[in-house]
């Protein structure tokens, strides 16, 4: 009778990759004790390790994949628009077991969704919940949408085309920024955290101190949003933050000097019209 035991379930994975194949041979060719073997092989990744991560040819357990490119501007048609190729990392021996032994199928699946996103954007492109779903996971959208939804309620940001782009509903990413913001968190940090370039993160936190100050001197969300010409869903998330956000003492005085300013500017303005 086959005993298929977890543990043995596990060890008969572990043993699946190329370094085990190695030290097997090198274990056999020169009749050497595992110890040896893996010493063997230690040396080896340790003189041509770096020449092995920039060949261009894909390792184990990586794709190349056609994406659309980050440069590719929202709206148009996809066979309009700029694509590229990126290589991602569908399975990763030295993590992936692990992750799936000790945390399960579904931490593994989110894992393996953030880092295809990361690597893809690192590399110049943008994946969608499509190619998550149909060609790299092969699951339904409901799956990836649910774990979407978990990387925002968890405040990670994953770059995707709709999240990046600005693309439909989501705004996650903004409120994010404007979090990490409150918590005086560097502009630098932020942008790093959120894959977004300081240039973006700094219009979005300035975004957030110009609706601040509209809405302390009486504006509600139709006229701030006609007034900054943004979208009155972008108006309530941040009005929402506004409210809800635990601002540290120093970005809490940077966020009251600015609208102390907007509203002497207001007040300059409308005397000047008399």
């Amino acid at each position: 009778m086959i005993n298929t035991t977890s543990s043995q379930k596990w060890n008969r994975l572990e043993h699946k990759n190329l370094d085990e194949q190695f030290m097997n041979q090198i274990s056999q060719g020169l009749n050497c004790s595992p110890f040896e073997a893996r010493a063997v092989l230690d040396t080896v990744w340790q003189v041509f390790g770096d020449y092995f991560d920039t060949i261009p040819t894909i390792k184990p357990g990586q794709m190349r994949l056609q994406v659309l490119s980050v440069d590719a501007e929202a709206g148009h048609a996809i066979s309009e628009s700029k694509q590229i190729m990126v290589t991602i990392t569908v399975y990763d021996e030295k993590e992936h077991l692990n992750i799936r032994q000790k945390e399960g199928l579904i931490a593994l699946r989110r894992y393996r969704i953030q880092r295809v996103c990361r690597e893809a954007f690192e590399q110049g492109g943008l994946l969608t919940l499509e190619d998550l779903a149909y060609r790299i996971f092969n699951c339904g959208e409901t799956t990836i949408c649910r774990d979407l939804s978990y990387f925002r309620k968890k405040d990670i940001f994953v770059p995707l085309r709709s999240t990046v782009k600005d693309i439909g509903r989501t705004l996650a990413h903004r409120v994010l920024i404007i979090k990490l913001w409150a918590q005086g968190k560097r502009y630098t940090e932020i942008s790093k955290k959120t894959s977004h370039s300081l240039y973006k993160v700094r219009k979005y936190v300035d975004m957030f101190k110009r609706i601040a100050s509209l809405a302390r001197i009486g504006y509600d969300t139709g006229r701030i949003s006609s007034t900054l010409r943004i979208s009155p869903l972008l108006v309530k998330s941040y009005l929402e933050l506004l409210h809800t956000l635990d601002i540290v003492d120093h970005r809490k005085n940077q966020l009251q000097g600015f609208v102390k300013k907007k509203e002497e500017a207001l007040q300059n303005h409308k005397i000047a019209s008399y």
